[in-house]
């Protein structure tokens, strides 16, 4: 039985094992966040602040140690930052983590949360979901790039969403800080500075960009957010463990691979155009012939780099074996994995999910031509979890309200 936690009840939130995320002020969104500053842009920061040039790396190493291996979200607790450069950053910056508006456990131990973001400029606060998955060997943490999306993509319940906005570098950061602050999965706060933090023993071991919206359609806050989730001297993740998924937007494929270099994944879910200008509709403007092209041009490939293709198993549609001979015959000579996701149900869809028997004999037609090619198990289907099933309730908008609530901002500027 899934189980659902409102942690907007303060004897909730104490009663968690996890301590709980420092809450979010009302003037969060006021203030310029340090989180999800690369840190050359922390150093001008701090500069604006009246910290000494000659002051700054040495002060940004000691932000970046306490922000991204102590996780700490208070500036009280970097203790061995003057008092006095405390109060300043604190009466200037932001640290704090953004809302958990809830959070679902699953019965296979799949976790959920929405999260609530501040208004950026005139807006109301948005919500996201971020999935984290437990398995034996790791955990994966899959996190949301967009509220929303624009990709409509016919089999998927994040589509029937409306894009409201793209979220910030910060707040793509934010989902993952959080996750290891629910579980427990920084490090003791005493470690010293420079003490290394342990690969082994971490609950987060991988982090996939699968969760809401199109992570090449917000390309430079997500580049700027793996760059600093791979950062050896703070969150640490290997970029082999960090996954790109993507529909499919093809010129951000080469620019991924130049200027990232995670690990990419390709929605695919189609081996012709006609079906996947239907499944995935951004394959009318970039075409297969296109996309397999970005992909087999893409830096460092090899069977220990493979790209993942996802493959969506939907009854009637593009289950069969003629399919299977198709997909074969596309990937040829791409070092690849094809991952066979069992067609998750939403309220509305016109879909089915293929039989297993189905599944099992497509993946062993594909496994016999020398692809690795998983099923992958259906997690967290109880909590609407699984993968094509994040959904918030955020909506764009409309301008009457948008030019209403810009008047109200005005009407207060300066006001106590």
């Amino acid at each position: 039985m899934a189980v659902s936690i409102d942690l907007t009840d303060p004897k909730t939130r104490e009663a968690l094992s996890a301590p709980p995320a420092s809450p979010m002020p009302a003037n969060m969104a006021e203030k310029p966040a340090l989180i999800g500053l690369a840190r050359d842009e922390m150093a001008d920061a701090l500069g604006e602040i009246g910290v000494p040039e000659r002051q700054q790396k040495m002060r940004v190493s000691q932000l970046w140690h306490w922000l991204y291996v102590r996780g700490v979200s208070d500036f009280a607790d970097m203790t061995n930052v003057g008092k006095d450069l405390r109060i300043k950053l604190d009466s200037h910056f932001t640290i704090a983590r953004p809302e958990i508006v809830e959070e679902r456990i699953s019965e296979d131990g799949t976790r959920k949360w929405l999260f609530r973001f501040p208004p950026r400029g005139a807006g109301r606060p948005v919500e996201v979901e971020t999935v984290y998955i437990p398995e034996e060997d790791r955990g994966t943490l899959c996190i949301s790039s967009q509220v929303g999306c624009t990709l409509t993509c016919s089999f998927c319940h994040t589509g029937t969403q409306r894009l409201v906005r793209n979220l910030t570098a910060e707040e793509i950061l934010a989902q993952l800080l959080i996750a290891r602050d629910r579980l427990g999965d920084f490090p003791d706060r005493d470690t010293p500075a420079g003490g290394i933090v342990p690969a082994e023993g971490r609950k987060v071991t991988n982090i996939v960009m699968m969760g809401m919206g199109e992570p090449l359609y917000n390309f430079e806050a997500v580049k700027k957010a793996l760059l600093i989730a791979s950062d050896g001297d703070g969150l640490s993740l290997s970029k082999r463990r960090i996954t790109l998924s993507t529909s499919g937007v093809v010129p951000e494929i080469y620019r991924t691979g130049e200027e990232i270099g995670v690990m990419l994944a390709i929605s695919l879910h189609a081996c012709n155009d006609e079906l996947r200008d239907v499944l995935v509709p951004i394959n009318k403007k970039y075409p297969l012939e296109k996309l397999i092209e970005a992909c087999r041009a893409y830096p460092g490939l090899s069977n220990a780099r493979r790209i993942t293709f996802e493959y969506v198993m939907i009854k009637g549609v593009n289950d069969s074996m003629a399919d299977a001979r198709d997909l074969v015959k596309l990937l040829k000579g791409i070092p690849a994995k094809i991952n066979l996701i069992p067609f998750n149900p939403w309220p509305g869809t016109d879909y089915e999910c293929s039989d297993w028997e189905q599944i099992e004999a497509f993946a062993d037609f594909v496994n016999a031509a020398g692809y690795a090619s998983p099923i992958r198990t259906p997690r967290g289907r109880d909590i609407l979890a699984a993968c094509g099933q994040l959904k918030s309730e955020s909506e764009r908008m409309r301008k009457s309200e948008r030019l209403k609530l810009e008047t109200m901002m005005i009407a207060g500027h300066g006001a106590d």
